[in-house]
């Protein structure tokens, strides 16, 4: 379990360094006073990646994001059930594949509980776009939930287990 409570720590660590340099020092310059919420602009970084100041009141890609009164709290709590099952999982996991990819998920769902309690909503800020088209914006906790996630499925489509252990 280790491995996993360790990449799990790890990315909240970085989930939130992140989020803070962001949301303090990156999109709320020196000498502007206001609230939290406060995005100067989008910041250009390359033709396909931009900085921008997002605020995910809902679940992945801004689904549910109606800015409703209940969201954080019924969110961050399903967010801490589902990092139950997924501790469970951590313990009886048989690689140390499976055991990163845990661990990603815990961390980023995590990061994600701590901004809903901080700030009531998930600070969004990475922006990959092609042309006119962008994904949702995202940050390092939805990255490690959507590599995690992946890892999981590519594991239990390919991966060869022994069917005759009990």
């Amino acid at each position: 379990m280790r491995i996993g409570l360790g990449v799990a720590a790890l990315i909240v660590l970085l989930d939130q360094i992140s989020k803070w340099w962001i949301v303090e020092k990156v999109m709320r310059p020196e000498g502007i006073v206001g609230a939290p919420f406060y995005s100067p602009t989008r910041i250009e970084l390359t033709p396909f990646f931009d900085l921008v100041m997002a605020w995910n009141r809902g679940v992945s890609f801004g689904i549910g994001n109606n800015g409703g009164p209940w969201n954080a709290l019924i969110l961050s709590g399903l967010a801490v059930v589902i990092v139950g099952l997924m501790l469970v999982w951590l313990r009886k996991a048989e690689t140390p594949l499976l055991r990163l990819a845990l661990g990603g998920i815990i961390g980023g769902a995590l990061g994600n509980v701590v901004d809903r309690v901080r700030f009531g909503a998930v600070a969004d800020f990475l922006d990959i776009h092609v042309g006119l088209y962008h994904w949702p914006a995202f940050n390092v906790a939805d990255s490690a939930i959507t590599v995690g996630a992946i890892v999981l499925v590519v594991d239990s489509l390919f991966a060869k287990r022994d069917s005759t252990k009990n």
